[in-house]
């Protein structure tokens, strides 16, 4: 997905919403795709990150994965400039697996305020992971240990939704079974949107 430009760009209603993809699952793929659409029924501008050409065989391999996070955060950082954060009055972070570390560390740094919806993070992501949003995760997910996401989310207090058997896509190979996993995950979404939406602020 191409950069946009965000110069002088209207945020609608004040509110913004990121989507901060993962490597090879980009923004047009099911979760992110769906959770978008939820963001922009409640009047979310949405703007979806770009991180140029990352390396590729990062799995298993924690240099490169964490090369392939700073030159995502860099991008980001980049890419994010011009937007006025302070001047919005809610903002989401939409984010899947090391997309989910360059969310979190962003807004570490920026303090946006952000809520977050976390898609398959991986385990070095909450190094930078707070205690703000939800997480969702698949026992059968080969790039993150359950035990470990469980754990990180108990100390964090955050709301962890678990499906048996989903791999690091949170889908098990079939079709019609992936669809209902994928209806739940998007209720449970809309239900965190809906819920940060309206927050006082």
């Amino acid at each position: 997905m191409k950069n946009e430009n965000l110069k002088d760009k209207n945020i609608k209603n004040g509110k913004l919403a990121v989507v901060f993809p993962g490597v090879g699952y980009h923004a047009d793929k099911p979760l992110l795709y769906y959770s978008r659409k939820l963001a922009a029924q409640y009047g979310y501008e949405i703007i979806c990150a770009d991180y140029g050409i990352l390396p590729s065989g990062i799995k298993g391999d924690a240099g490169k994965m964490y090369a392939a996070f700073e030159q995502a955060l860099s991008h980001v950082e980049e890419q994010l400039a011009s937007v006025d954060f302070v001047s919005c009055s809610r903002v989401l972070f939409l984010s899947k697996s090391i997309g989910t570390a360059v969310a979190a560390a962003y807004d570490g740094k920026h303090k946006t305020g952000a809520g977050h919806v976390y898609y398959t993070p991986v385990e070095a992501s909450f190094q930078a992971i707070g205690t703000e949003g939800i997480v969702f995760h698949g026992t059968g997910d080969d790039w993150a240990d359950t035990g470990a996401i469980r754990e990180a989310c108990e100390k964090r207090n955050l709301p962890l939704f678990l499906t048996e058997g989903a791999n690091h896509s949170m889908e098990t190979g079939d079709a019609l079974k992936d669809l209902e996993i994928l209806r739940k995950i998007m209720e449970e979404t809309d239900q965190y949107i809906r819920k940060f939406s309206e927050a006082a602020r």
